[in-house]
């Protein structure tokens, strides 16, 4: 391998939503005697995945999987609200981690739903967060994959609106955005698109180092959908080279030249550093960065309960006042990297 220079995308990586997830399960993991149960993957990476599976965290596909009385959490994709109830009667502590952008997508649905309107979603057939949205209102709503799926409504009653999976890439929605106001002109969308902003930010800090890269290296899972589109906006930009890889252990060892990396938003950074190093650049890294993020999702209300519950009953416990078990300032700061790193337990 002669790599002469590696550009890293920025932002790349973990977003807010991802971060909230992961330090939400690390809590519960704390909080709770093994095993916790989570219903799917708490994010779409293995090996966020395998760090909790080593903790004691269960993975579920089916809530009734649960024992009675058991914790569980409802991964960040967002849960059907039939999940959501079964797995209240469990009797045991529920904690949702769903993404707050997604809860937004859901509640957008459940109000066009009742005002009569027939919903077209841009989405991925059998992708968790569009089973989980399609299921708070089933019979008002379409899944649309191609410009196909869109005329086969033309007959429909209207009138229509148009929402859409958050992990979509800007390529897979803007023709299917355009085609949809083309056959339905008054279709109503949300005043701000439902792609999610830190999907979006990445592929634009993508495509802006993607074109002037000899190969581009997307470090994240296959079952990632925003690392998937990232894949695919690399590939419109020309470059000729695309590699998805879990880790460093899956790099090709024949790259040379300029090589762009970049995260999917379930990725953590510290496979970005293996990367980094074994591709060994003779002339160094770069970042290349095209915004800057800063949103912060506070833990799930679920779990703030919690957590004030058990510093309640430590105080009595020690009679006297006990530092709180959470402190917003101090859940800022401490990221969901740290989580990560066995050196935090």
């Amino acid at each position: 391998m002669q790599v002469e220079k590696v550009i890293l995308a920025a932002p790349r990586g973990f977003c807010a939503g991802v971060e909230k997830a992961i330090k939400a399960l690390d809590w519960m993991t704390r909080v709770f005697e093994p095993p916790v149960y989570c219903y799917h993957e708490i994010v779409h990476n293995q090996f966020v995945v395998n760090h909790f599976k080593s903790l004691g965290v269960v993975f579920i596909d089916d809530v009734r999987d649960v024992p009675a009385g058991a914790p569980v959490m409802l991964s960040a994709h967002g849960s059907p609200p039939e999940v959501v109830q079964q797995a209240q009667l469990s009797g045991g502590a529920v904690v949702d981690a769903v993404c707050p952008l997604v809860t937004k997508v859901h509640h957008e649905l459940k109000v066009r739903a009742k005002k009569g309107y027939t919903v077209l979603y841009v989405g991925h057939e059998g992708h968790e967060e569009a089973v989980g949205t399609m299921a708070v209102a089933p019979e008002s709503v379409h899944l649309i994959e191609s410009v196909e799926a869109i005329d086969a409504l033309r007959d429909k009653e209207g009138p229509f609106a148009l929402l859409s999976q958050t992990t979509l890439s800007l390529d897979e929605w803007q023709h299917l955005r355009d085609h949809a106001e083309q056959v339905f002109p008054d279709i109503w969308m949300p005043n701000r698109s439902d792609l999610c902003f830190a999907t979006t930010n990445r592929q634009a800090a993508l495509r802006a180092i993607a074109a002037q890269a000899d190969a581009v290296i997307v470090i994240g899972s296959a079952n990632s959908s925003n690392t998937v589109a990232l894949t695919k906006v690399a590939e419109s930009s020309g470059c000729q080279r695309v590699y998805r890889v879990n880790s460093a252990q899956e790099l090709p060892d024949d790259l040379s030249g300029v090589v762009a990396v970049t995260a999917g938003a379930s990725a953590p950074e510290s496979l970005v550093d293996e990367v980094v190093a074994l591709l060994n650049p003779s002339q160094g890294v770069t970042t290349q960065a095209e915004t800057v993020e800063d949103e912060y999702f506070p833990p799930p209300p679920e779990l703030r309960e919690t957590l004030k519950a058990l510093s309640a009953l430590l105080d009595v416990a020690f009679n006297a006042p006990v530092a709180s078990t959470f402190d917003g300032q101090a859940d800022r700061a401490y990221t969901a990297a740290q989580v990560l790193s066995a050196a935090s337990r």
